[in-house]
Protein backbone atom coordinates (compact mmCIF):
# COMPACT_ATOMS: atom_id res chain seq x y z
CA UNK A 1 0.00 0.00 0.00
CA UNK A 2 1.55 3.43 -1.15
CA UNK A 3 2.30 5.59 1.97
CA UNK A 4 1.08 9.26 1.78
CA UNK A 5 3.03 11.81 3.21
CA UNK A 6 1.59 14.41 5.97
CA UNK A 7 2.49 17.42 3.87
CA UNK A 8 0.97 15.84 0.68
CA UNK A 9 -2.32 15.01 2.45
CA UNK A 10 -1.98 18.43 3.92
CA UNK A 11 -2.24 20.14 0.46
CA UNK A 12 -5.20 17.94 -0.72
CA UNK A 13 -7.23 18.75 2.02
CA UNK A 14 -6.28 22.66 1.34
CA UNK A 15 -6.72 22.30 -2.24
CA UNK A 16 -10.65 20.90 -1.15
CA UNK A 17 -11.20 23.62 1.68
CA UNK A 18 -9.87 26.44 -0.87
CA UNK A 19 -11.97 25.46 -3.69
CA UNK A 20 -15.02 24.90 -1.27
CA UNK A 21 -14.31 28.40 0.43
CA UNK A 22 -14.20 30.06 -3.37
CA UNK A 23 -17.37 28.02 -4.43
CA UNK A 24 -19.06 30.54 -1.91
CA UNK A 25 -18.70 33.65 -4.05
CA UNK A 26 -20.60 32.15 -6.81
CA UNK A 27 -24.28 33.37 -7.73
CA UNK A 28 -27.21 31.68 -5.27
CA UNK A 29 -28.31 28.27 -6.62
CA UNK A 30 -32.10 28.06 -6.83
CA UNK A 31 -32.49 25.78 -3.53
CA UNK A 32 -30.43 28.87 -1.81
CA UNK A 33 -32.97 31.04 -3.49
CA UNK A 34 -36.08 29.04 -1.53
CA UNK A 35 -34.04 29.53 1.20
CA UNK A 36 -34.01 32.85 1.50
CA UNK A 37 -37.88 32.57 0.96
CA UNK A 38 -37.64 30.18 3.83
CA UNK A 39 -35.82 33.05 5.82
CA UNK A 40 -38.44 35.53 5.09
CA UNK A 41 -41.48 33.65 5.82
CA UNK A 42 -39.34 32.87 9.01
CA UNK A 43 -39.02 35.95 10.58
CA UNK A 44 -42.77 37.15 9.70
CA UNK A 45 -44.04 34.44 11.58
CA UNK A 46 -40.89 35.13 14.43
CA UNK A 47 -42.78 38.08 15.10
CA UNK A 48 -46.61 37.52 17.14
CA UNK A 49 -49.40 39.02 15.97
CA UNK A 50 -50.76 41.92 17.61
CA UNK A 51 -53.94 41.83 20.31
CA UNK A 52 -55.12 45.25 21.51
CA UNK A 53 -52.10 46.73 19.06
CA UNK A 54 -49.67 44.80 21.58
CA UNK A 55 -47.43 41.65 20.71
CA UNK A 56 -49.55 38.49 21.80
CA UNK A 57 -47.26 36.05 24.19
CA UNK A 58 -49.97 34.78 25.92
CA UNK A 59 -49.60 31.17 26.60
CA UNK A 60 -52.96 30.47 24.18
CA UNK A 61 -51.35 32.85 21.33
CA UNK A 62 -47.92 30.66 21.52
CA UNK A 63 -49.87 27.21 21.46
CA UNK A 64 -52.03 28.14 18.16
CA UNK A 65 -48.92 29.34 16.42
CA UNK A 66 -46.74 25.93 17.25
CA UNK A 67 -48.17 24.40 13.88
CA UNK A 68 -47.03 26.81 12.38
CA UNK A 69 -43.83 26.52 13.94
CA UNK A 70 -43.29 22.93 13.26
CA UNK A 71 -44.17 23.25 9.43
CA UNK A 72 -41.40 26.09 8.89
CA UNK A 73 -39.33 23.56 10.58
CA UNK A 74 -40.39 20.79 8.34
CA UNK A 75 -39.01 23.19 5.68
CA UNK A 76 -35.71 23.34 7.00
CA UNK A 77 -35.61 20.28 7.38
CA UNK A 78 -36.14 19.75 4.12
CA UNK A 79 -33.54 20.94 2.26
CA UNK A 80 -30.23 18.82 1.13
CA UNK A 81 -27.52 21.40 1.94
CA UNK A 82 -24.28 18.86 1.32
CA UNK A 83 -23.03 19.79 -1.84
CA UNK A 84 -24.22 23.52 -1.73
CA UNK A 85 -21.11 26.42 -1.27
CA UNK A 86 -19.84 26.34 2.30
CA UNK A 87 -21.48 30.01 2.32
CA UNK A 88 -24.60 28.88 1.48
CA UNK A 89 -24.78 26.22 3.60
CA UNK A 90 -23.87 28.51 6.33
CA UNK A 91 -26.87 30.64 5.93
CA UNK A 92 -29.21 27.42 6.24
CA UNK A 93 -27.43 27.00 10.00
CA UNK A 94 -27.91 30.42 10.57
CA UNK A 95 -31.72 29.86 10.01
CA UNK A 96 -31.07 26.76 11.86
CA UNK A 97 -30.17 28.20 14.74
CA UNK A 98 -32.77 31.02 15.24
CA UNK A 99 -35.21 28.16 14.96
CA UNK A 100 -33.75 26.66 17.86
CA UNK A 101 -33.75 29.82 19.69
CA UNK A 102 -37.28 30.08 19.26
CA UNK A 103 -38.02 26.62 20.34
CA UNK A 104 -35.60 27.01 23.30
CA UNK A 105 -37.52 30.22 24.46
CA UNK A 106 -40.81 28.39 24.28
CA UNK A 107 -39.60 25.28 26.61
CA UNK A 108 -37.17 26.69 28.82
CA UNK A 109 -36.27 30.19 28.70
CA UNK A 110 -39.70 31.98 28.56
CA UNK A 111 -38.84 35.26 28.94
CA UNK A 112 -42.29 36.96 28.88
CA UNK A 113 -43.29 34.82 32.37
CA UNK A 114 -40.07 35.04 34.01
CA UNK A 115 -38.19 37.94 33.22
CA UNK A 116 -40.16 41.50 34.33
CA UNK A 117 -37.07 43.15 32.34
CA UNK A 118 -38.38 42.09 28.83
CA UNK A 119 -41.05 44.39 29.14
CA UNK A 120 -38.59 47.11 29.16
CA UNK A 121 -39.69 49.03 26.33
CA UNK A 122 -38.18 52.37 25.81
CA UNK A 123 -34.56 52.34 24.65
CA UNK A 124 -32.85 55.52 24.19
CA UNK A 125 -29.43 55.08 22.44
CA UNK A 126 -28.84 52.44 20.18
CA UNK A 127 -27.01 48.90 21.32
CA UNK A 128 -22.97 48.90 20.44
CA UNK A 129 -23.75 45.15 19.07
CA UNK A 130 -26.47 43.98 16.31
CA UNK A 131 -29.32 44.24 18.37
CA UNK A 132 -29.98 45.04 22.25
CA UNK A 133 -28.60 42.70 24.97
CA UNK A 134 -30.89 40.10 26.46
CA UNK A 135 -34.51 39.05 25.59
CA UNK A 136 -36.31 41.58 24.21
CA UNK A 137 -39.99 42.16 23.25
CA UNK A 138 -40.79 43.22 19.45
CA UNK A 139 -42.93 46.74 20.27
CA UNK A 140 -39.66 48.32 21.65
CA UNK A 141 -39.44 52.12 21.22
CA UNK A 142 -36.12 52.78 19.36
CA UNK A 143 -36.01 56.80 20.01
CA UNK A 144 -32.59 56.73 18.81
CA UNK A 145 -33.88 56.40 15.38
CA UNK A 146 -36.06 59.71 15.37
CA UNK A 147 -34.63 62.77 14.34
CA UNK A 148 -35.82 66.14 16.74
CA UNK A 149 -37.92 68.47 16.01
CA UNK A 150 -40.34 65.68 14.86
CA UNK A 151 -41.85 65.61 11.50
CA UNK A 152 -45.61 65.16 11.18
CA UNK A 153 -44.89 61.35 10.13
CA UNK A 154 -42.68 61.14 12.92
CA UNK A 155 -44.86 62.68 15.06
CA UNK A 156 -47.19 59.84 13.91
CA UNK A 157 -44.81 56.97 14.17
CA UNK A 158 -44.15 57.51 17.94
CA UNK A 159 -47.92 58.06 19.05
CA UNK A 160 -48.59 54.63 16.96
CA UNK A 161 -45.53 53.14 18.83
CA UNK A 162 -46.27 54.62 22.29
CA UNK A 163 -49.96 53.13 21.87
CA UNK A 164 -48.57 49.53 22.13
CA UNK A 165 -47.02 50.12 25.85
CA UNK A 166 -50.01 50.55 27.77
CA UNK A 167 -51.83 47.20 26.57
CA UNK A 168 -48.66 45.17 26.44
CA UNK A 169 -47.66 46.26 30.35
CA UNK A 170 -51.62 45.00 31.05
CA UNK A 171 -50.81 41.67 29.10
CA UNK A 172 -47.58 41.71 31.27
CA UNK A 173 -49.33 40.42 34.17
CA UNK A 174 -51.09 37.61 32.94
CA UNK A 175 -48.22 36.43 31.65
CA UNK A 176 -45.44 36.78 34.15
CA UNK A 177 -45.80 33.48 36.00
CA UNK A 178 -42.49 32.54 36.86
CA UNK A 179 -40.86 31.57 39.91
CA UNK A 180 -37.31 33.11 39.31
CA UNK A 181 -36.66 35.35 42.42
CA UNK A 182 -33.43 37.31 41.11
CA UNK A 183 -35.00 38.21 37.51
CA UNK A 184 -38.07 39.00 39.34
CA UNK A 185 -36.35 41.41 41.77
CA UNK A 186 -33.85 42.74 39.87
CA UNK A 187 -36.11 43.06 36.65
CA UNK A 188 -38.49 45.96 38.37
CA UNK A 189 -35.41 48.81 38.13
CA UNK A 190 -35.67 47.99 34.38
CA UNK A 191 -39.25 48.87 34.43
CA UNK A 192 -39.09 51.37 36.89
CA UNK A 193 -36.13 53.20 34.76
CA UNK A 194 -39.01 53.58 31.84
CA UNK A 195 -40.37 56.44 33.75
CA UNK A 196 -36.98 58.39 33.44
CA UNK A 197 -36.38 57.26 30.03
CA UNK A 198 -39.85 58.57 29.14
CA UNK A 199 -39.15 62.36 30.84
CA UNK A 200 -35.85 62.02 28.80
CA UNK A 201 -38.61 61.96 25.68
CA UNK A 202 -40.20 64.55 26.34
CA UNK A 203 -37.36 66.74 27.10
CA UNK A 204 -36.57 65.92 23.82
CA UNK A 205 -39.59 66.89 22.05
CA UNK A 206 -39.30 69.99 24.40
CA UNK A 207 -42.37 73.06 23.49
CA UNK A 208 -43.40 70.77 20.06
CA UNK A 209 -45.86 68.52 21.73
CA UNK A 210 -49.32 68.67 21.42
CA UNK A 211 -51.95 67.36 23.17
CA UNK A 212 -52.13 63.77 21.16
CA UNK A 213 -48.24 63.23 21.96
CA UNK A 214 -48.57 63.95 25.21
CA UNK A 215 -51.76 61.73 26.24
CA UNK A 216 -49.57 59.07 24.52
CA UNK A 217 -46.38 59.61 26.81
CA UNK A 218 -48.75 59.95 30.04
CA UNK A 219 -50.68 56.53 29.09
CA UNK A 220 -47.20 54.69 29.18
CA UNK A 221 -46.22 56.39 32.17
CA UNK A 222 -49.45 55.30 34.32
CA UNK A 223 -49.10 51.81 32.64
CA UNK A 224 -45.60 51.64 33.97
CA UNK A 225 -46.42 53.03 37.54
CA UNK A 226 -49.18 50.08 37.69
CA UNK A 227 -47.18 47.29 36.37
CA UNK A 228 -44.25 48.50 38.74
CA UNK A 229 -46.54 48.00 41.53
CA UNK A 230 -47.77 44.88 40.08
CA UNK A 231 -44.40 43.56 40.24
CA UNK A 232 -43.65 44.86 43.56
CA UNK A 233 -46.98 43.60 45.16
CA UNK A 234 -45.71 39.90 43.50
CA UNK A 235 -41.72 40.20 44.78
CA UNK A 236 -42.29 38.26 48.16
CA UNK A 237 -44.10 35.24 46.45
CA UNK A 238 -41.22 34.35 44.44
CA UNK A 239 -38.45 32.68 45.82
CA UNK A 240 -37.94 29.94 42.99
CA UNK A 241 -34.45 30.06 41.50
CA UNK A 242 -33.40 32.01 37.83
CA UNK A 243 -31.12 30.01 36.34
CA UNK A 244 -31.50 27.19 33.49
CA UNK A 245 -28.98 24.88 34.73
CA UNK A 246 -25.76 23.37 33.11
CA UNK A 247 -27.52 20.89 30.50
CA UNK A 248 -30.14 23.62 29.17
CA UNK A 249 -26.84 25.97 29.15
CA UNK A 250 -24.93 23.15 27.44
CA UNK A 251 -27.54 22.69 24.79
CA UNK A 252 -28.52 26.38 24.36
CA UNK A 253 -24.35 27.58 23.67
CA UNK A 254 -24.33 24.63 20.73
CA UNK A 255 -27.69 24.61 19.16
CA UNK A 256 -28.74 28.31 19.35
CA UNK A 257 -25.16 30.15 19.66
CA UNK A 258 -23.18 27.55 17.94
CA UNK A 259 -20.59 28.11 20.79
CA UNK A 260 -19.09 24.37 20.27
CA UNK A 261 -18.34 23.92 24.32
CA UNK A 262 -20.26 22.52 27.17
CA UNK A 263 -20.85 24.56 30.45
CA UNK A 264 -17.95 22.75 31.99
CA UNK A 265 -15.70 23.68 29.07
CA UNK A 266 -16.80 27.40 29.85
CA UNK A 267 -16.32 27.09 33.37
CA UNK A 268 -12.21 25.52 33.08
CA UNK A 269 -11.86 28.09 29.77
CA UNK A 270 -13.06 31.28 31.91
CA UNK A 271 -11.26 30.32 34.98
CA UNK A 272 -7.36 29.69 33.06
CA UNK A 273 -7.87 33.38 31.06
CA UNK A 274 -8.70 34.87 34.79
CA UNK A 275 -5.33 33.27 36.38
CA UNK A 276 -3.42 34.29 32.78
CA UNK A 277 -4.72 37.79 33.41
CA UNK A 278 -4.20 38.25 36.44
CA UNK A 279 -0.27 36.49 36.04
CA UNK A 280 0.32 38.72 33.27
CA UNK A 281 -0.62 41.48 34.97
CA UNK A 282 1.65 41.22 37.80
CA UNK A 283 4.38 40.44 35.24
CA UNK A 284 3.39 43.35 33.54
CA UNK A 285 3.63 45.56 36.78
CA UNK A 286 7.22 43.79 37.31
CA UNK A 287 8.19 45.17 34.04
CA UNK A 288 6.99 48.85 34.80
CA UNK A 289 8.29 49.12 37.97
CA UNK A 290 10.77 51.83 37.57
CA UNK A 291 8.29 54.02 35.69
CA UNK A 292 6.45 56.40 36.70
CA UNK A 293 2.58 55.61 37.59
CA UNK A 294 -0.13 56.28 35.28
CA UNK A 295 -2.46 59.30 35.91
CA UNK A 296 -6.01 59.38 35.25
CA UNK A 297 -7.68 62.79 33.42
CA UNK A 298 -8.40 65.14 36.30
CA UNK A 299 -10.47 68.02 33.73
CA UNK A 300 -12.42 68.00 30.95
CA UNK A 301 -9.57 69.26 28.79
CA UNK A 302 -7.76 66.52 29.60
CA UNK A 303 -9.64 63.42 29.42
CA UNK A 304 -11.13 65.61 25.75
CA UNK A 305 -7.14 65.01 25.08
CA UNK A 306 -6.42 61.51 26.09
CA UNK A 307 -9.20 60.36 23.90
CA UNK A 308 -8.81 62.42 20.60
CA UNK A 309 -5.05 61.28 21.24
CA UNK A 310 -6.41 57.39 21.61
CA UNK A 311 -8.45 57.53 18.92
CA UNK A 312 -5.52 59.36 16.20
CA UNK A 313 -3.77 56.16 17.95
CA UNK A 314 -5.84 53.43 17.20
CA UNK A 315 -6.99 54.33 13.48
CA UNK A 316 -3.58 55.15 12.40
CA UNK A 317 -1.99 51.57 14.30
CA UNK A 318 -4.90 50.10 11.77
CA UNK A 319 -3.78 51.39 8.84
CA UNK A 320 0.23 51.66 9.30
CA UNK A 321 0.62 48.22 10.77
CA UNK A 322 -1.43 46.98 8.22
CA UNK A 323 -3.87 44.93 10.53
CA UNK A 324 -7.17 46.08 8.68
CA UNK A 325 -8.55 47.72 6.10
CA UNK A 326 -9.29 51.51 7.41
CA UNK A 327 -12.39 52.88 5.68
CA UNK A 328 -13.88 56.25 5.65
CA UNK A 329 -16.55 55.09 7.83
CA UNK A 330 -13.96 53.74 10.99
CA UNK A 331 -12.79 56.88 12.29
CA UNK A 332 -15.67 59.02 12.91
CA UNK A 333 -17.20 55.87 14.06
CA UNK A 334 -15.16 55.86 17.10
CA UNK A 335 -14.88 59.61 17.01
CA UNK A 336 -18.57 59.47 17.51
CA UNK A 337 -18.14 57.05 21.15
CA UNK A 338 -15.36 58.69 22.95
CA UNK A 339 -17.12 59.71 26.03
CA UNK A 340 -16.93 62.60 28.21
CA UNK A 341 -15.16 63.48 31.20
CA UNK A 342 -16.33 61.74 34.70
CA UNK A 343 -15.75 62.96 38.18
CA UNK A 344 -13.53 60.19 40.29
CA UNK A 345 -16.49 59.57 42.67
CA UNK A 346 -18.62 58.79 39.87
CA UNK A 347 -16.50 56.34 37.23
CA UNK A 348 -17.46 52.93 37.01
CA UNK A 349 -15.12 50.20 35.89
CA UNK A 350 -14.97 51.06 32.11
CA UNK A 351 -14.81 54.74 32.88
CA UNK A 352 -11.83 54.24 35.40
CA UNK A 353 -9.76 52.41 32.54
CA UNK A 354 -11.11 55.20 30.43
CA UNK A 355 -9.60 58.06 32.26
CA UNK A 356 -5.89 56.75 32.57
CA UNK A 357 -5.93 55.52 28.83
CA UNK A 358 -8.72 55.26 26.79
CA UNK A 359 -7.20 53.51 23.97
CA UNK A 360 -7.72 49.55 25.84
CA UNK A 361 -11.70 50.56 25.68
CA UNK A 362 -11.63 51.67 22.39
CA UNK A 363 -10.46 49.02 20.74
CA UNK A 364 -13.19 47.00 22.02
CA UNK A 365 -15.31 50.08 20.00
CA UNK A 366 -14.24 47.62 17.02
CA UNK A 367 -18.33 47.41 17.67
CA UNK A 368 -19.31 50.74 16.34
CA UNK A 369 -16.92 49.64 12.96
CA UNK A 370 -19.10 46.73 12.78
CA UNK A 371 -22.43 48.39 13.18
CA UNK A 372 -21.54 51.07 10.40
CA UNK A 373 -19.96 48.47 8.05
CA UNK A 374 -23.47 46.89 8.38
CA UNK A 375 -24.95 49.87 7.79
CA UNK A 376 -23.15 50.51 4.84
CA UNK A 377 -22.06 47.79 3.32
CA UNK A 378 -24.76 45.09 3.87
CA UNK A 379 -23.96 41.72 3.71
CA UNK A 380 -25.19 40.38 -0.08
CA UNK A 381 -27.27 37.36 1.62
CA UNK A 382 -30.32 38.64 3.23
CA UNK A 383 -29.83 35.38 5.96
CA UNK A 384 -27.43 38.05 7.31
CA UNK A 385 -28.27 41.60 6.70
CA UNK A 386 -29.23 43.18 9.73
CA UNK A 387 -29.14 41.11 13.85
CA UNK A 388 -29.53 37.60 14.42
CA UNK A 389 -32.11 36.92 16.49
CA UNK A 390 -31.57 35.97 20.25
CA UNK A 391 -28.10 37.42 20.37
CA UNK A 392 -26.57 34.57 18.28
CA UNK A 393 -24.20 37.36 17.12
CA UNK A 394 -22.64 37.22 20.71
CA UNK A 395 -19.30 34.94 19.88
CA UNK A 396 -18.60 36.90 17.32
CA UNK A 397 -18.83 40.44 18.33
CA UNK A 398 -18.09 40.54 21.98
CA UNK A 399 -15.38 37.49 21.65
CA UNK A 400 -14.35 39.84 18.45
CA UNK A 401 -14.13 43.00 20.69
CA UNK A 402 -12.51 41.57 23.39
CA UNK A 403 -10.23 39.84 21.21
CA UNK A 404 -8.67 42.90 19.77
CA UNK A 405 -7.65 44.29 23.10
CA UNK A 406 -5.31 41.83 23.67
CA UNK A 407 -4.34 40.98 19.40
CA UNK A 408 -3.75 44.67 19.12
CA UNK A 409 -1.62 44.95 22.26
CA UNK A 410 0.85 41.83 21.37
CA UNK A 411 1.16 43.41 17.65
CA UNK A 412 2.30 46.33 19.64
CA UNK A 413 -0.10 49.16 20.08
CA UNK A 414 0.95 49.86 23.73
CA UNK A 415 4.56 49.59 22.41
CA UNK A 416 5.50 53.42 23.47
CA UNK A 417 3.16 52.71 26.56
CA UNK A 418 3.96 49.97 28.72
CA UNK A 419 1.35 50.91 31.52
CA UNK A 420 -1.70 50.89 28.93
CA UNK A 421 -0.65 46.75 28.77
CA UNK A 422 -1.79 46.72 32.20
CA UNK A 423 -5.17 47.91 31.44
CA UNK A 424 -5.44 45.35 28.82
CA UNK A 425 -5.04 42.47 31.47
CA UNK A 426 -7.50 44.26 33.78
CA UNK A 427 -10.12 44.47 31.25
CA UNK A 428 -9.54 40.98 30.36
CA UNK A 429 -9.76 39.54 33.86
CA UNK A 430 -12.69 41.62 34.92
CA UNK A 431 -14.47 39.74 32.05
CA UNK A 432 -13.35 36.35 32.79
CA UNK A 433 -14.62 36.88 36.28
CA UNK A 434 -17.76 38.29 35.29
CA UNK A 435 -18.51 35.37 33.06
CA UNK A 436 -16.98 32.80 35.68
CA UNK A 437 -19.66 34.24 38.06
CA UNK A 438 -22.28 34.24 35.91
CA UNK A 439 -21.61 30.64 34.61
CA UNK A 440 -22.14 29.70 38.62
CA UNK A 441 -25.72 31.58 38.83
CA UNK A 442 -26.99 29.84 35.45
CA UNK A 443 -25.84 26.64 37.11
CA UNK A 444 -27.97 27.75 39.93
CA UNK A 445 -24.99 26.95 42.54
CA UNK A 446 -25.11 30.60 43.40
CA UNK A 447 -27.57 33.57 43.37
CA UNK A 448 -27.14 36.56 41.14
CA UNK A 449 -25.32 38.59 44.50
CA UNK A 450 -22.84 35.40 45.16
CA UNK A 451 -21.99 35.97 41.53
CA UNK A 452 -21.66 39.31 42.18
CA UNK A 453 -19.10 38.49 44.41
CA UNK A 454 -16.94 36.57 42.11
CA UNK A 455 -17.11 39.45 39.67
CA UNK A 456 -15.97 41.87 41.86
CA UNK A 457 -13.44 39.00 43.81
CA UNK A 458 -11.45 38.78 40.39
CA UNK A 459 -11.51 41.97 38.94
CA UNK A 460 -7.89 43.57 40.11
CA UNK A 461 -7.57 47.00 42.16
CA UNK A 462 -10.79 46.55 43.24
CA UNK A 463 -12.28 48.91 40.08
CA UNK A 464 -15.58 47.05 40.11
CA UNK A 465 -16.02 48.02 44.13
CA UNK A 466 -16.44 51.83 43.04
CA UNK A 467 -19.66 51.90 41.40
CA UNK A 468 -22.22 49.04 41.89
CA UNK A 469 -24.58 50.29 38.99
CA UNK A 470 -22.35 48.15 36.98
CA UNK A 471 -22.50 45.25 38.69
CA UNK A 472 -26.03 44.82 38.73
CA UNK A 473 -26.37 45.59 35.40
CA UNK A 474 -23.72 42.94 34.57
CA UNK A 475 -24.84 40.30 36.18
CA UNK A 476 -28.74 40.57 35.38
CA UNK A 477 -28.16 40.55 32.01
CA UNK A 478 -25.86 37.60 31.69
CA UNK A 479 -28.82 35.96 33.84
CA UNK A 480 -30.96 36.90 31.54
CA UNK A 481 -29.66 36.01 28.48
CA UNK A 482 -27.26 33.06 28.60
CA UNK A 483 -24.17 32.42 26.88
CA UNK A 484 -24.01 36.45 27.18
CA UNK A 485 -21.44 36.99 29.60
CA UNK A 486 -19.28 34.22 28.85
CA UNK A 487 -19.00 35.08 24.95
CA UNK A 488 -16.68 38.05 25.50
CA UNK A 489 -14.11 34.88 26.38
CA UNK A 490 -15.44 32.01 25.34
CA UNK A 491 -15.92 34.14 21.27
CA UNK A 492 -12.09 35.35 22.24
CA UNK A 493 -10.97 32.04 22.09
CA UNK A 494 -12.82 31.26 18.95
CA UNK A 495 -11.45 33.96 17.30
CA UNK A 496 -7.63 33.04 18.55
CA UNK A 497 -8.59 29.67 17.23
CA UNK A 498 -9.54 30.88 14.16
CA UNK A 499 -6.79 32.49 13.41
CA UNK A 500 -4.41 30.09 14.17
CA UNK A 501 -6.14 27.12 11.74
CA UNK A 502 -6.03 30.53 9.14
CA UNK A 503 -2.59 31.01 9.29
CA UNK A 504 -1.76 27.11 9.46
CA UNK A 505 -3.45 26.78 5.95
CA UNK A 506 -1.99 30.13 4.52
CA UNK A 507 1.69 29.38 5.55
CA UNK A 508 0.92 25.27 4.26
CA UNK A 509 0.53 26.61 0.54
CA UNK A 510 3.81 28.24 1.03
CA UNK A 511 2.52 32.16 1.22
CA UNK A 512 3.02 35.11 4.09
CA UNK A 513 0.17 35.07 6.79
CA UNK A 514 -1.19 38.77 6.45
CA UNK A 515 -3.84 39.57 9.44
CA UNK A 516 -4.79 42.31 7.61
CA UNK A 517 -5.96 39.58 5.56
CA UNK A 518 -7.86 37.60 7.76
CA UNK A 519 -9.51 40.26 9.25
CA UNK A 520 -10.97 42.03 6.35
CA UNK A 521 -12.35 38.25 5.31
CA UNK A 522 -13.56 38.24 9.19
CA UNK A 523 -15.27 41.18 8.39
CA UNK A 524 -16.81 40.39 5.05
CA UNK A 525 -18.40 37.35 6.22
CA UNK A 526 -20.33 39.64 8.58
CA UNK A 527 -21.69 38.86 12.09
CA UNK A 528 -22.04 35.58 12.26
CA UNK A 529 -21.21 33.09 15.11
CA UNK A 530 -17.21 32.62 15.02
CA UNK A 531 -17.48 28.37 14.55
CA UNK A 532 -19.11 29.54 11.14
CA UNK A 533 -17.03 32.11 10.32
CA UNK A 534 -14.11 29.60 10.99
CA UNK A 535 -15.54 26.97 8.27
CA UNK A 536 -16.39 29.48 5.79
CA UNK A 537 -12.46 30.94 6.35
CA UNK A 538 -10.98 27.59 6.34
CA UNK A 539 -13.07 24.55 4.98
CA UNK A 540 -12.59 23.22 8.92
CA UNK A 541 -16.40 22.00 9.78
CA UNK A 542 -15.51 20.32 13.10
CA UNK A 543 -17.22 23.07 15.21
CA UNK A 544 -20.37 22.91 13.21
CA UNK A 545 -23.08 20.58 14.83
CA UNK A 546 -24.84 18.99 11.84
CA UNK A 547 -27.37 16.93 13.55
CA UNK A 548 -30.96 17.84 14.88
CA UNK A 549 -31.37 18.79 18.43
Amino acid sequence: MPIVRFENLAKIFISVALLMTACSSSSASLDHDELVQLFEDWRAFESPPRVNRAPDYTRAGFEQRHSGYLALRERLESFDIDAWPIAEQVDWHLVRAEMNGYDFNQRVLQPWARDPAFYDSIWMSRSDVPAHEGPTHHAVVEVWTYEFPLSSTERQRLIDELSAIPPLFAQARGNLTGNARDLWVTGIRDIQRELSELQALRDLIGSSIDDALDAAITDVEVATRELVSWLEAQAPSKTGPSGIGKDNYTWYQQNVHLVPLTWEDEVRLLQRELDRAWSSLKLEEQRNRHLPPMKAASSPDEYDALASDAVDRIVNFLRDKDIVTVTDYMRPALEAHKGEFVDEKMRNFFLITAHYDPAPLFTHFWHWFELARMDLEPHPSPVRQGALLYNIFDSRNEGTATGVEEMFMHAGLYDDSPRSRELVWILLAQRAARGLGSLYAHANEMTMEEAGGVHMAGTPRGWMRTEKELLIFEQHLYLRQPGYGTSYVTGKYLLERTLADYAKLVEARGETFQIREFFDRLNAIDSIPISLARWEMTGMDNDVNRENP
